[in-house]
């Protein structure tokens, strides 16, 4: 069934800057009324006009969904990110009734799968799992391709996650202050990966290099994917990855973890300390997730949607399993996901400019 898109189309006056020379008087002859029954006429057909709205949104919040529903993930398939898109996509296939797919669309530092998104039909059948980049590429970026503000509609923030400062066992530091103490003397030779330019754990690294006073090279990769493959190589010598990349490596000792970016312990390795413990107050970077559909979707069909999200995250199964990977739950309102969303464009416009990084 196609979904249907209703248009009230007023009429539209002269622009601006044209000349007509037709007197006003004449240009709209105004309809004569009955003394006293000329305003309730007018008052009944707006009534009229406005209960078919209200029973077009109605209608639309009874029947959505009704086909699948596309949840476009801007990276590469595999990392951490992927993780939390496919497991909320499973979930909300059942409790919605309608199949919810997952498309991988990297590229462009997440712009590619982010703008497929902006440019979509605003009905609520494609959405974003947006996260970090779409708002520091806001600063990151000369001519970034939306505006994360104005170009979205917020429907639920979904996770957030802290990243994982994790070494190859090769590298000679066991806690952040040796790392640190490692990287002074042995300036400009150590490296980070990233999942790219602009990803959480690139900033975290930025962050990192900052607030240290460290000279580390940044390696960005097309993907966690790939960059977790090198650090177990040993071709770089860390990486704040996502929990869910990270951990299982951690847990099998390939790889050494020295802390954790959130402000608190992550209840999946509650033993490994957080940055502002182990070396430096005040560190605190995390990813966050978060639906978003293209500006212009009908009220209806994002509270619908948000609150079925909602309604995922609160399952105990749900929060269980992101858990066991690091990963916390959110679920909050549109209005609250808009506010936090502005919070963060003002918050990595400041880091970035910080670290010196742009994208041209």
């Amino acid at each position: 069934m196609r979904c249907c898109r209703y248009i009230f189309n007023p009429v539209v006056p002269a622009q601006a800057g044209t000349h007509n020379t037709v007197p006003l008087e004449t240009q709209h002859p105004q309809p004569t009324f009955p003394q006293g029954k000329g305003i309730p006429a007018c008052a009944g057909v707006m009534v009229l006009v406005g209960a078919a709205f209200a029973g077009i949104a109605q209608a639309q919040l009874q029947t959505y969904p009704t086909r699948p529903i596309r949840i476009v993930a801007p990276y590469v398939p595999g990392g951490g990110v992927d993780f939390v898109a496919r497991t909320l996509a499973a979930k909300l296939t059942e409790v919605i009734g309608q199949q919810v797919i997952v498309e991988n669309r990297p590229g462009g530092g997440t712009n590619i799968g982010s703008e497929a998104v902006v440019r979509a039909a605003p009905d609520g059948y494609t959405v974003l799992l947006g996260g970090v980049p779409n708002t520091a590429n806001m600063t990151l970026f000369k001519k970034p391709p939306y505006d994360v503000v104005k170009d979205f509609a917020p429907v639920s923030q979904t996770t957030i996650a802290p990243n994982i400062l994790a070494v190859h066992p090769s590298v000679p530091a066991r806690s952040v202050k040796e790392l640190i103490a490692l990287a002074k003397t042995r300036r400009g030779e150590l490296t980070f990966a990233s999942a790219g330019i602009g990803s959480s754990n690139h900033l975290s690294g930025e962050m990192f290099r900052i607030m240290a006073a460290i000279d580390i090279i940044h390696v960005p990769y097309k993907g966690g994917g790939a960059a977790v493959t090198d650090l177990l190589a040993g071709q770089v010598s860390m990486y704040f990855g996502t929990t869910p990349s990270t951990i299982p490596f951690v847990r099998t000792g390939r790889l050494r973890a020295l802390a954790v970016t959130g402000a608190q312990r992550s209840r999946a390795a509650p033993d490994i300390p957080t940055m502002s413990e182990a070396a430096l107050p005040g560190f605190e970077q995390s990813a966050w997730h978060g639906i978003l559909a293209p500006a212009g979707t009908p009220a209806a069909v994002v509270n619908k949607l948000s609150a079925d999200v909602i309604r995922v995250l609160r399952l105990p199964e749900i929060i269980d399993r992101m858990a066991a990977q690091g990963v916390d739950t959110i679920g909050n309102s549109p209005a609250e996901f808009a506010a936090f969303i502005k919070q963060d464009v003002v918050k990595y416009e400041k880091l970035v400019k910080s670290a010196g990084i742009k994208i041209e």
